[in-house]
């Protein structure tokens, strides 16, 4: 394990007595750190314990080395997972790449026989089966700053010129991202580190994304062997900034710690 993965823990309200917070662990979209989750304690509602995992290579861990591979993820993120396996119920919440990265840390919970969470929940993020044209590292500058203009990302005004701070600081960042995803996509469809989840899934998608669907976000249900549950917020593809997300994922934690298996007319 690697000591210096960093959380950004914080409570989302008061827990009945007697009863610890169930711990809600987030992870970003490519090229993030965790600003993104800066509202969730106050968003979440009562009884969720917020904790953000920020990923090597951004914020306050700039100087270390990015993970490319699930190997170097899962030395990087697992140790803490199974710390925390050990000690109560938990949620994962993956945004678009952090989907990938939710399923690939359940997977590897289960595979080492490990508690795994009560829920995974992903949000913009297509299934691992799902053929993503534009998800590589290796794509070019032109169709890479395409791509980001289809999601709403995409750097203007001064930001845009090839030798602008975001060229030289984010899109390394974004590219690396990128080909951890495809990465763990791969792995996921392989058979040895990959398949169904025996845990219940939250898929959920941005009713103005212009990149993941509805109909992408149904393919989930190929994941997982207990309930899929679907739903659809307000937002394009980052709505993980947005209010009702918080709010939906934190409802689904109460209900995911009270229920087992979760029904999709609970949420």
């Amino acid at each position: 394990m690697n000591g210096s993965v960093h959380t950004a823990a914080a409570g989302g309200g008061p827990a009945p007595a007697g009863r610890p917070p169930l711990r809600l662990y987030c992870f970003a979209h490519a090229g993030a750190g965790v600003t993104g989750f800066a509202r969730w304690p106050t968003r979440s509602g009562p009884d969720i314990d917020i904790r953000p995992m920020l990923l090597p290579g951004r914020d306050s861990r700039r100087h270390e080395r990015r993970p490319t591979t699930r190997t170097a993820l899962l030395e990087d993120l697992l140790g803490v997972l199974a710390d925390a396996a050990h000690h109560g119920p938990y949620v994962l919440y993956g945004h678009s790449l952090g989907g990938m990265v939710a399923y690939t840390l359940a997977r590897a919970l289960t595979d080492k026989g490990l508690p795994p969470p009560v829920l995974l929940a992903v949000g913009a993020c297509p299934p691992p089966h799902a053929v993503l044209a534009h998800h590589s590292g290796e794509l070019s500058d032109e169709r890479l700053l395409s791509f980001l203009g289809d999601l709403g990302s995409a750097p203007t005004g001064l930001l845009a010129d090839p030798d602008s701070v975001w060229h030289r600081t984010v899109l390394p960042v974004l590219r690396d991202d990128l080909r951890l995803g495809a990465d763990l996509r791969a792995a996921a469809n392989d058979p040895a580190t990959g398949g169904p989840l025996p845990v219940p899934v939250l898929a959920v998608d941005g009713q103005s994304d212009r990149v993941v669907d509805a109909k992408a976000m149904d393919g989930w249900r190929r994941w997982t062997t207990g309930p899929l549950v679907r739903r659809t917020v307000p937002g394009d593809h980052f709505f993980v900034r947005g209010r009702e997300i918080p709010r939906l994922i934190g409802r689904a934690c109460r209900v995911a710690r009270r229920t087992a298996p979760l029904s999709g007319g609970q949420l």
